[in-house]
């Protein structure tokens, strides 16, 4: 993890408010950060908030072969994952110091404790065994994340129920939730981890330390332990020597912290059962508090409808008598109209003034355009007559080449000679016929 670091001002502001026997968010040196659980809908699903650290557990099963050198117990299996959206430091898809410290931490403390009986996981001895895994998830990182893993880790294996089988022979029949019940674990004990910071060579020591708190600690202490006061595992860090005294107070201290953080498991756990046999509301979104505005109820009143009539009735008497409406619009000047309460919409009457203004617009319009063609023709005219003798030069300025096309002869000459001839032959035709009929008379 690649945490950055602390200031010397900040650095220095925490030891002084630490040897004040004074912390930031107002706990005394011995005190515990609030605890909260929360389920999920299916079995074995659990988040568990300490303070702002919130760690998500899954837990899930199955059949597999056992190990050669255990034939008859089942198998356990943990992991715990730090992402990026728990703390910017943790960088993903990389096995950092911390994670494998906190993975063998969490193996110690429910495998080697012997929490859960194995034994009882054995379907058929060295051939089929459950597989019981513990997924640990990082969702938001402000300290302590060994006491918050351990505490999600054991609520979620005492939460998880697996599917009944029967044996048959060689045959084995795995039941489904609707068949039979699941089948909870076999839990000898609760043991929760308790994290303790020394500070100044172990001259200042403070329970459950936040975020802040770690990065100017000298060293950490671990102890894990259930109601029972039996420890199950110990587990000292840092380059700091511990007296046998500062041992035994934060073992006595442990002994209360686990108490009360397994009575509280023990009561989420029946108030979730009870509610799943009630058939009620239950999961992450039941136990979400309601923190908005539009989240608030208001309660149904009744309303009486036996004399609604007569209300209205009266309602009705009570009334203002409606304004008069006037069938015809009220013109003061030719080519206006009026929109208001009680009168109505004469927009209509403007057509006909709109028509004449569009009929005037269209035939500008149209005048225009016919003196915009005639403007036309008479240029191309001018156009043609003045460059009819003229030569057609095209100059290429790279080449410095000039080429003279001579002026083709207009089609409308010829039209204009063969035109002429017809008309004087039809001449020459009609004087012969008079004469002809001259002759005859």
């Amino acid at each position: 993890m690649k945490a950055t670091p602390l200031s010397n001002c900040e650095r220095r502001f925490l030891l002084r408010a630490i040897e004040e026997r004074k912390r930031l968010d107002g706990r005394q040196c011995y005190d515990y950060r609030n605890v909260r659980v929360s389920f999920g809908a299916d079995y074995g699903c659990c988040i568990v908030e300490l303070g702002k650290t919130r760690v998500l557990a899954q837990v899930s099963c199955e059949l597999v072969p056992p190990k050669p050198n255990r034939p008859t117990e089942g198998i356990l299996f943990f992991n715990l994952e730090l992402s990026p959206m728990a703390a910017p430091g943790f960088e993903p898809g990389r096995q950092s110091e911390l994670l494998v410290k906190l993975n063998r931490l969490i193996e110690r403390c429910l495998r080697n404790s012997k929490c859960i009986d194995t034994e009882s996981l054995c379907v058929v001895a060295g051939e089929k065994v459950w597989q019981i895994r513990l997924d640990l998830h990082l969702l938001n990182h402000d300290g302590n994340i060994i006491d918050a893993a351990s505490i999600a880790g054991i609520v979620a294996l005492c939460h998880f129920r697996r599917p009944d089988v029967s044996v048959q022979g060689e045959e084995v029949t795995v039941y489904t939730p609707e068949e039979r019940d699941p089948v909870p674990l076999s839990i000898h004990h609760m043991p929760i981890c308790v994290s303790f910071a020394f500070f100044q060579q172990g001259t200042y020591l403070l329970v459950d330390p936040s975020e802040r708190e770690e990065r100017v600690m000298d060293g950490l202490l671990v102890i894990a332990m259930n109601k029972h006061r039996e420890i199950c595992t110990i587990q000292s860090s840092g380059g700091i020597m511990l007296v046998q005294d500062q041992v035994l107070r934060c073992s006595k201290i442990t002994a209360v912290k686990v108490a009360e953080i397994t009575e509280l498991i023990q009561k989420a756990l029946e108030n979730d059962q009870k509610v799943r046999k009630e058939g009620g509301k239950f999961g992450f979104a039941e136990s979400i508090p309601n923190q908005k505005i539009t989240a608030f109820k208001m309660e149904s009143a009744a309303v009486d409808t036996n004399n609604v009539e007569e209300q209205a009735e009266e309602i009705i008497t009570k009334a203002d008598p409606p304004s008069e409406v006037f069938a015809k619009p009220i013109l003061h000047t030719p080519g206006t109209a009026q929109i208001g309460e009680g009168i109505e919409n004469s927009w209509g009457d403007l057509e006909e003034s709109e028509r004449e203004e569009a009929a005037e617009e269209e035939g500008e319009s149209e005048a225009a355009a016919f003196e915009c063609r005639e403007m036309e023709t008479e240029d191309t005219s001018t156009m043609r007559e003045t460059k009819k003798d003229e030569p057609i030069v095209l100059s290429d300025s790279e080449e410095e080449e000039v080429i003279i096309l001579e002026p083709q002869e207009l089609p409308k000459k010829t039209r204009t000679q063969t035109n002429s001839k017809q008309e004087n032959t039809s001449k020459k035709a009609f004087n012969k016929r008079r004469k002809k009929k001259r002759a005859a008379r």
